[in-house]
């Protein structure tokens, strides 16, 4: 059964390219993953599809209404009998990894809430099982977060990659960075192509490889060993 994706957003037109270009593309086409998207001023109460207001108490800049988003995810649980996590993408969420990447990817259907203006009400947080945050820093709505995570979760789906045993392969996913990799040609402008990668002992390709991944790993991301 494929994996549902409803996307609730002020601005949907920001995912036509995202949503019908490569990766997702071919995806959709496998029938592996389907990428709903859902205008939250829909669900406005008033004829200027209203939802922001000044933040209570005072301060700088708008702040997003409840009522538009929680009509909004009322309807859009209602299309579909699945349950799976309702997310807010918000820079105080958990930090996104390859590890929650992968989980999320085992869901049958992810609800992704993308915020935008000064912040979102605070009883948005009252509907959604999770917070994830793409980075520590501050974006102008979540609709590019709401696409990283999208993105990541896509390739992890079974089937949407050519060879799923690329995924294994990747930075993170075995706790180290990817090793170095080459194509054609041999040689470029006097930087040629490790002697070991043209030997075809498979053996000691994957030792030099796995000898490689560690010695990145320590040089730019010790942190993660």
């Amino acid at each position: 059964m494929a994996l549902r994706v409803d996307i609730l957003t002020l601005f949907p037109e920001m995912f036509a390219g995202f949503a019908s270009e490569s990766m997702m593309r071919i995806a959709a086409e496998k029938g592996l993953v389907n990428v709903h998207l859902h205008n939250i001023r829909e669900h406005t109460h008033d004829k200027h599809q209203k939802v922001d207001d000044s933040p209570f108490g005072g301060g700088p800049g708008m702040v997003m209404m409840v009522q538009p988003v929680a009509d909004c995810l009322a309807a859009v649980e209602a299309l579909d009998h699945r349950r799976g996590p309702i997310i807010l993408l918000t820079p105080q969420g958990e930090p996104f990894r390859q590890p929650m990447a992968e989980r999320l990817a085992q869901q049958l259907r992810l609800t992704l809430i993308c915020g935008h203006y000064e912040g979102i009400d605070e009883r948005v947080r009252r509907f959604v099982t999770e917070e994830i945050s793409i980075g520590d820093y501050v974006l102008t709505g979540g609709e590019l977060p709401a696409m990283v995570l999208t993105d990541a979760v896509t390739r992890l789906v079974p089937g949407v990659l050519g060879d799923d045993q690329s995924c294994q392969d990747e930075s993170f996913t075995s706790g180290v960075l990817e090793y170095p990799q080459y194509t054609r040609p041999r040689e470029f402008r006097g930087d040629a192509v490790p002697d070991i990668l043209l030997s075809g002992h498979h053996g000691e390709i994957e030792k030099w490889r796995r000898e490689q991944a560690r010695l990145r790993t320590h040089q730019r991301r010790p942190d993660i060993i």
